[in-house]
């Protein structure tokens, strides 16, 4: 059975995570791990075992990865419809992870939050959120509590290139950076805004050149290459951490299955050709091969990790399966809304 991995180097105020032999392992661990729960629910999904919606993560792995190599438990996140990659990279369990999926009280939210809505407090996983856009606001009042308490975390806010054209994601840079706060915002622009080409929604190319308005760095990154993810992130970290305020990381990115689940349900939005092209760029391969090539980690090696995690998956999908739904006396339970039913 495998373990959740843990930051390769240790975090600190003094710069960026070095890019180490150990961190390259972590940041293929971490990419494996995402793809095999992603590809394990998409499967369960098609086959009704899992209910509800699923928005897949396949393909973007060096995005998460990448970003949350260079934070600790302490420091938080915020992420979107497409969410569980995130969890996974924070070094979300997969047990748990698949049990809240299949809506079972042993769910890290109890069941109650399902798919679009896992979190982990422990981990510093704020929550994944059904709004578009919604996830940026509760980083940046992170970041503000961080800054209040002088605690020296840092938050960041992941949402796709559709949430920048929401006023939720203006209202979040302006606050940010009008108040010099610690959040890095990390912006997957995998082109599409559900079904609708990002060349239809706005007239800029890049999502980076609103920084600028706000008075924040940008940067674009090759978001299927997870060491110039992780390089990027780690200076944004690090700057934050340091006091210099927020920025904005645009990873081009792009990903593998449709908007929701694995199948087109009638939609065709995107050529195979133009599906076929991305996928020779598989962030994971792309990382396989360098490391190949380097001897940091031989073909035994990366093949010993993706079995390790096979393995994982398929035990967390038996104690899914097994683990009780939620009772009906809970339903009030751990929900922040209405404190009584009315009789």
């Amino acid at each position: 059975m495998t373990t959740r991995p843990e930051p390769a180097t240790a975090i600190d105020e003094g710069g960026p995570v070095e890019l180490t032999t150990d961190v390259l392992r972590d940041l293929h661990h971490r990419m494996v791990r995402i793809r095999v729960f992603e590809e394990m629910a998409g499967k369960l999904a098609e086959t009704a075992r899992l209910p509800g919606f699923l928005h897949l993560y396949v393909g973007e792995e060096a995005v998460a990865a990448g970003v949350c190599a260079n934070l600790s438990d302490d420091d938080q996140i915020t992420s979107t419809h497409r969410g569980h990659g995130h969890l996974v990279a924070k070094g979300g369990d997969f047990k748990r992870m698949m049990a809240e999926l299949m809506g079972k009280a042993t769910g890290y939210c109890h069941g109650k939050g399902g798919s679009m809505h896992i979190s982990s407090i422990e981990l510093g996983m704020l929550g994944a959120n059904g709004i578009v856009g919604a996830g940026a606001p509760i980083a940046v009042g992170a970041a503000f509590t961080n800054r209040y308490k002088d605690n020296g975390r840092v938050a960041v806010a992941f949402f796709g290139d559709g949430a920048t054209n929401i006023g939720a994601f203006h209202e979040a840079a302006n606050m940010a950076c009008a108040l010099h706060l610690p959040v890095v915002f990390v912006c997957e622009n995998n082109e599409y805004a559900e079904f609708t080409p990002r060349s239809m929604t706005m007239a800029i190319t890049d999502v980076v050149e609103r920084a600028t308005a706000y008075g924040m760095p940008g940067v674009v990154v090759d978001g299927m290459n997870v060491i110039e993810v992780f390089e990027a992130a780690g200076a944004a970290v690090a700057a934050a951490r340091a006091g210099s305020g927020p920025a904005l990381i645009e990873a081009k990115t792009y990903r593998f299955y449709n908007h929701h689940g694995v199948q087109n349900l009638g939609l065709k939005y995107r050529s195979d050709d133009e599906v076929a092209e991305w996928k020779q760029r598989d962030p994971i391969a792309m990382l396989e091969s360098v490391l190949a090539e380097s001897g940091q980690l031989p073909a035994g090696a990366a093949a010993q990790v993706w079995a390790s995690e096979r393995a994982a998956i398929d035990e967390a999908v038996l104690f899914a399966e097994s683990s009780p739904f939620p009772e009906p006396d809970q339903i009030l339970r751990d929900v922040y809304t209405a404190a009584e039913v009315p009789a």
